[in-house]
């Protein structure tokens, strides 16, 4: 895609398109999550399913992490068989069906069904997205990164009305209505994004390492083989509902040591590229480190909200998920300004792998600012308090986040492009598994602990990566 073309904000006029479809996305996603904890652990005259607080965190924070597993699906089917974009366009399709499914059938079938349908549905969409994203810049166009922050202005677009809406319609209608304008919100997405993508580069429709057709049987049988085993695992009851989010991370840490083994190991990576994997694997680490307290947001965060914080507004209390809605507000704001920041400073700014030990460090500093308020009764966090943290949160995802999609993009060999940004939002599904698991650890009598530890190693984490940073730039060859 030429630099000449700024049709969008001084960007190419593609990203319209993405823009559009990841913000609908995005509302759907988050306007369900928004509601989704306190559906499950609320009791059934609140209009809930009755399941143990710790067990419901644990199955949200399995959920999200399955999302971001499921990239790996949907960059193997984009890179091997159809191509970033059609993934892309058939991912949207699924994750309607999702939550038209969570919104029409009842009880835990509907949330199993829906759960299912839209983790594997939003996984291909966001691994591809962000790989056709890719493809509207060259590598060296110093624009790259102000991109990424507009297509992350258009995620928390979605991701600040969502919740909003789905809770107040969960509030005083119900949570089904919450869960079927989720629906309404996607299905605007994949109509609009129909109308757009044939707007797209062919190189977002490239498959760049194709699969021979002798290999599409033996693919089949893997995957038929895969759904019997996972079926057997739940009838005999070794994946359960209370183990979830530990199954996940297991599956996520084997799945990411394979693919960093799969990537290095191939003989169509060249020296070059291989030095820039191994580049990649101290940002995985931090990545995770960083994701496992921020998508706390959907669960020890949710749970406060609910009991700890103070939602009073003139005398009227607002929704649990509102307080969602406050970091993307963040993001709409601040995307801009790191937008216009990185774009000024051009060649000077900071180095990705500074970026990332200072998203850490910052992640790190918003668990310790919970400290203060520590300890205190029901409804005795003020809603300024919150406010402030989410800032810190919005910060540190600014740093790191957006930051992280476009070095991935930059540091992937050419057979394993989209497969590189999958390996991206594995950090993000084991950061999310994480944050489901750490959850049952949280004890509202006694938050100190926990807030402390949890901050101080992330901090940690952030400095290592500050001290490293050196070095991991000589292995990214050329690569900021």
């Amino acid at each position: 895609m030429g630099s000449a073309d700024k049709g969008f904000f001084g960007h190419p006029r593609a990203l319209a398109h993405i823009f559009g479809v990841e913000m609908w996305e995005r509302f759907s996603f988050y306007g369900m999550q928004g509601i989704l904890l306190i559906y499950l652990y609320y009791s059934a005259t609140e209009g809930g399913l009755g399941m143990p607080e710790a067990v419901a965190a644990g199955i949200v924070g399995a959920y999200g992490g399955a999302v971001y597993l499921s990239t790996i699906l949907g960059a193997w089917i984009a890179d091997r068989l159809l191509g970033a974009e059609r993934v892309l366009f058939l991912s949207a399709i699924v994750i309607v069906a999702g939550h038209v499914a969570l919104a029409l059938l009842p009880g835990f079938v509907g949330v199993g069904v829906g759960l299912i349908l839209v983790a594997i549905g939003s996984g291909g969409l966001k691994a591809t997205a962000t790989a056709v994203v890719g493809t509207l810049y060259s590598a060296d166009d110093t624009r790259r990164d102000g991109g990424f922050s507009l297509f992350y202005l258009g995620i928390n677009l979605g991701a600040f009305l969502g919740p909003l809406l789905t809770g107040l319609l969960q509030s005083t209608i119900g949570f089904h209505w919450g869960f079927g304008l989720a629906a309404v919100g996607m299905t605007a997405g994949l109509v609009q994004y129909s109308f757009g993508r044939r707007a797209l580069p062919d190189e977002a429709r490239k498959v760049s390492n194709p699969l021979p057709r002798r290999g599409y049987p033996l693919v089949g049988g893997i995957a038929a083989a895969a759904v019997v085993i996972i079926v057997v695992l739940v009838l005999t009851g070794v994946i359960r509902a209370d183990n979830l989010a530990l199954v996940v991370i297991i599956t996520v840490i084997a799945a990411t040591i394979a693919y960093f083994a799969v990537i290095l190991g191939s003989r169509k990576v060249t020296s070059e590229e291989r030095s820039r994997v191994w580049a990649f694997v101290p940002l995985f680490l931090t990545s995770v480190a960083f994701w496992s307290l921020y998508q706390q947001q959907f669960t020890v965060l949710t749970v406060y909200s609910d009991k700890r914080l103070n939602r009073d507004l003139f005398g009227w209390e607002m929704p649990v998920s509102w307080v969602q809605s406050i970091n993307p507000v963040f993001i709409i704001v601040l995307s801009g300004v790191f937008a216009w920041l990185w774009t000024r400073l051009g060649s000077r700014q900071p180095s990705t792998p500074v970026k990332f030990g200072l998203g850490a460090i910052v992640m790190g500093g918003a668990f310790l600012l919970f400290l203060p308020f520590a300890g205190g009764g029901e409804n005795s966090t003020p809603l300024l308090a919150i406010i402030g943290i989410l800032f810190a949160f919005t910060v540190a995802e600014l740093l790191l986040s957006p930051v992280g999609l476009s070095v991935t993009t930059k540091l992937a060999p050419q057979a394993f492009h989209t497969q590189m940004v999958a390996l991206f939002f594995l950090s993000v599904s084991l950061g999310t598994a994480l944050a489901g698991q750490l959850a049952v650890f949280y004890d509202p009598t006694n938050e100190v602990p926990y807030f402390l530890v949890l901050g101080l190693i992330a901090a940690a984490v952030g400095m290592a990566m500050l001290l490293g940073a050196k070095p991991v730039l000589r292995l990214m060859k050329g690569v900021r």
